[in-house]
């Protein structure tokens, strides 16, 4: 059974740091398990974060603008060629993990046959790994309309601000529908240690938001210095782990 993780927030709040911690910590927890990075976000900065810059995308296959790695086979069913064409975008991270880039979506009630298509075609990509991890526009909302997927656990990434804050609730209320079933929490990022965040909890408390972690803040993310990578968010994440709802040993 497919594993799905979905982490959102406003943009620059840190969520491909977060989503490459979550990679990390499972990919040491289950070695032989498959991970697919899905990035749902406009930005692509998920496949630069690994030194890749991925313009192959669903959205050229929906738009007819993608470049073929190979020439497209004859006799082809519709439903066979979106399938054909999404594998041909998948980027081999590693041995056991991969990402794909979606770029634009087509609106939910569109009702060409491509829409269709992509979102069964992609349910079906998401279905052939163990953990998919969702790197996500503002909300749910936008994921949604590429893929009608169950996600076990929805991350809300939120700086310390006040306006991050009213922000995150927000987004709680576009995301959980599609939330629905699924553990829904946020992430405290960018925590500065000599910093007072208690206002900012009390309003976190008065929103009644559920805070599943904190990550301090790394000053190497913060001066555009470092790769998305950051032993210190991995740490941090490692510390509330056990509080999300994914598997914690490898059976």
């Amino acid at each position: 059974m497919t594993i799905k993780i979905a982490v959102t927030g406003k943009s620059g709040s840190g969520k491909t740091t977060i989503v490459k911690a979550l990679m990390h910590i499972l990919q040491n927890n289950f070695p032989d398990k498959s991970i697919l990075l899905f990035d749902n976000d406009l930005t692509g900065e998920l496949g630069h974060s690994f030194g890749y810059d991925i313009r192959n995308t669903i959205y050229g296959i929906r738009s007819g603008k993608h470049e073929y790695k190979t020439g497209i086979p004859n006799g082809m069913t519709k439903h066979e060629y979106v399938e054909w064409a999404i594998e041909d975008i998948i980027t081999p991270i590693n041995d056991n993990t991969d990402i794909i880039v979606s770029w634009f979506v087509g609106a939910k009630d569109c009702r060409c046959p491509i829409t269709g298509e992509i979102n069964n075609a992609c349910q079906k990509l998401i279905e052939r790994y163990d953990f998919v991890i969702f790197d996500c526009e503002f909300d749910l909302k936008y994921l949604n309309q590429l893929v009608d997927t169950d996600i076990d656990l929805t991350l809300i990434i939120t700086n310390p601000t006040k306006e991050s804050v009213k922000l995150t609730k927000r987004i709680v209320e576009f995301s959980s529908k599609y939330a629905a079933g699924g553990q829904l929490g946020i992430i405290l990022n960018k925590g500065q240690t000599d910093r007072d965040l208690s206002e900012i909890y009390s309003m976190i408390k008065e929103a009644d938001l559920n805070i599943l972690g904190t990550v301090p803040y790394d000053k190497n993310i913060a001066a555009g210095t470092s790769d998305w990578n950051s032993q210190i968010v991995d740490d941090a994440v490692k510390q509330f782990y056990f509080r999300l709802n994914l598997p914690q040993e490898n059976n």
